[in-house]
């Protein structure tokens, strides 16, 4: 295909960087993505030009600043086709929302002996929550299983949805194999079942169209930081019939209707679940993120991410003693491996003496490194800006620590 790549590049300053005397080469885009200089742009003007804080002042200050961040909420909105704007709360990243949900949903919707089913490749922030939530509710915690190639074993969910399932929480792209799980067609399966459906899409926000209303998920939550936005801020949509329906994560400011001694009386949506000062500029500058994808198109960027993961595969294979960890069908730019001489900690140390930035260790995903009897693996992520040349340098150097080590 015909993406050039170069036309993006530019507005990422920091691939212009050298580590130890190398180019850089990012490959660790699951963690985290880079920042694109009209975010950037955006984050400042507010701290330079209108740092005001929000739905408080009558001054103008406050008002541009409370314009700016709403208008933000309608970008998300439109962004993952919501239908209302009131739908979009703002965390501090998919952590928290999922916290929010396993809390309010636990209080609200959930008692001792309900189900609360969740996937065997989940990120720790899918599965916490809900533990914490047995502790006091007393609640199950089903695992759905997966497979050897890292695919969830649909016939084997539909097997467990049962009149207890209240809740299936799943998510959408895994952040150590790549998987990309067929998330509709469970969303469809739970709905039959009467069960809530919660999507966790942290690593599908940036990689491939999300549409909440088509997907008729009950909720669903992404990180800024995963998509070209910045850290400490995350999305939580909410079908509105049940965030009315849930009680207040967090008390204190803006989150109020009122406050006396003896009786609080809370906000509307979406400010009900937002206490205290929200992350303005964050807010304000992740607007620019989602346009900036926007004006690339996610089509274009999914199908040019493909063609990298495919070479980056096919060039792993040929690898003597490298194992590729996750080989579903149906896979995002995740790449993990393992080597039978090297361990991944050293891998990354010695791919990062040549500028190459992966990532090493569990991934926030230990259930996942446990079915495969691993304690760790390597992980090169690709996104829009990375190019072929890098990945075979990248390659090479892979083949250098192996002969290294040897």
């Amino acid at each position: 295909m015909n993406f050039d790549y170069n036309l993006y590049r530019q507005e990422f300053p920091i691939l212009e960087r050298k580590i130890n005397q190398k180019d850089l080469i990012y490959f660790d885009n699951a963690a985290t993505t880079l920042k694109p200089k009209c975010m950037m742009e955006e984050m400042q003007k507010y701290y330079l030009m209108g740092a005001a804080n929000i739905h408080r002042a009558v001054h103008t200050l406050g008002e541009e600043a409370t314009l700016l961040y709403e208008n933000s909420r309608k970008k998300v909105a439109q962004y993952i086709g919501a239908k209302k704007t009131e739908e979009i709360i703002f965390t501090k990243g998919t952590t928290e929302a999922m916290n929010l949900l396993a809390t309010s949903l636990g209080l609200s919707f959930l008692k001792e002996g309900d189900e609360v089913l969740i996937s065997q490749m989940e990120h720790h922030s899918n599965i916490v929550p809900w533990q914490l939530l047995r502790e006091h509710r007393g609640i199950k915690l089903k695992i759905i299983p997966m497979n050897l190639k890292g695919e969830i074993l649909i016939d084997e969910y539909k097997k467990m949805l049962g009149p207890q399932t209240k809740i299936v929480s799943v998510v959408w792209v895994s952040n150590s194999l790549g998987t990309i799980n067929p998330i509709k067609e469970m969303i469809d399966l739970a709905h039959q079942n009467k069960s809530l459906f919660i999507v966790d899409a942290a690593q599908a926000v940036a990689h491939m169209k999300v549409d909440v209303t088509d997907l008729d998920c009950d909720f669903l939550a992404f990180s800024a930081h995963k998509i070209y936005g910045p850290t400490g801020l995350g999305v939580l949509y909410g079908k509105e019939k049940l965030l009315e329906k849930m009680p207040p994560y967090q008390g204190g400011g803006d989150m109020i209707s009122s406050v006396t001694f003896e009786k609080t009386t809370f906000n509307t949506l979406p400010y009900k679940f937002e206490a205290g000062t929200p992350p303005i500029a964050e807010v304000i500058s992740l607007k620019a993120a989602l346009e900036f994808v926007e004006k690339i198109g996610l089509e274009a960027i999914s199908q040019y991410e493909h063609t990298l993961l495919t070479h980056a595969e096919n060039k792993m294979r040929e690898i003597p003693g490298i194992s590729i960890i996750g080989q579903a069908e149906k896979k995002a730019s995740v790449l993990s491996f393992i080597s039978e001489q090297v361990h991944p900690h050293d891998m990354g140390t010695f791919l990062d003496q040549e500028g190459i930035a992966i990532r090493t260790g569990h991934h926030c995903t230990q259930p996942v490194m446990n079915f495969f009897d691993i304690p760790a693996t390597a992980r090169a992520s690709f996104c829009f800006y990375n190019t072929k040349e890098e990945i075979d340098f990248f390659i090479e150097k892979v083949k250098k620590c192996l002969e290294f080590f040897a």
